[in-house]
């Protein structure tokens, strides 16, 4: 299936926001506060310098997500894109959408000249998840996250 990948847009706030309350659902079984959501998506839209979206598109329905935030390597002189926010409606997930969104971000990156390389985390659990980053060509590193949360 061809999808339209895009840079998503104020309008799509609202599927945005219904998206990462699917996901963190799905995911970790938490219930999202729907303004905090949609004020936090929002953010995106109001300050660039946290990242981007970009979604998958059929037919004019968005069906898929990911966000895009940056951190900048001093030891590198450049930016590492870490993508979040990984969602893909139930009726669309194992068509490619993930692959297609993927392949968008890598292509930004290297147009964009500064970017040394993309990152995202996964659940250790996430069997299917993590072959399909091995089969994008990502490969696991020796990094453990930890957090302090909430603050």
């Amino acid at each position: 299936m061809q999808w339209l990948i895009r840079l998503a847009e104020p309008r799509d706030v609202p599927i945005l926001t219904e998206f990462n309350r699917r996901l963190a659902a799905e995911t970790e079984g938490k219930k999202l506060d729907p303004a905090v959501v949609t004020r936090g998506v929002s953010a995106v839209f109001d300050d660039p310098k946290k990242g981007f979206y970009l979604v998958a598109e059929h037919q004019g329905e968005v069906k898929g997500q990911l966000m895009v935030t940056l951190e900048w390597s001093d030891w590198r002189d450049a930016w590492f894109w870490w993508i979040q926010s990984v969602y893909v409606a139930i009726e669309a997930r194992r068509q490619g959408v993930f692959r297609q969104l993927y392949h968008e971000v890598i292509r930004r990156a290297q147009a964009q000249g500064n970017v040394i390389g993309v990152r995202l985390y996964v659940e250790r659990d996430n069997q299917r998840a993590q072959q399909t980053y091995q089969q994008l060509g990502m490969q696991a590193t020796s990094y453990l996250v930890f957090e302090q949360s909430p603050l």
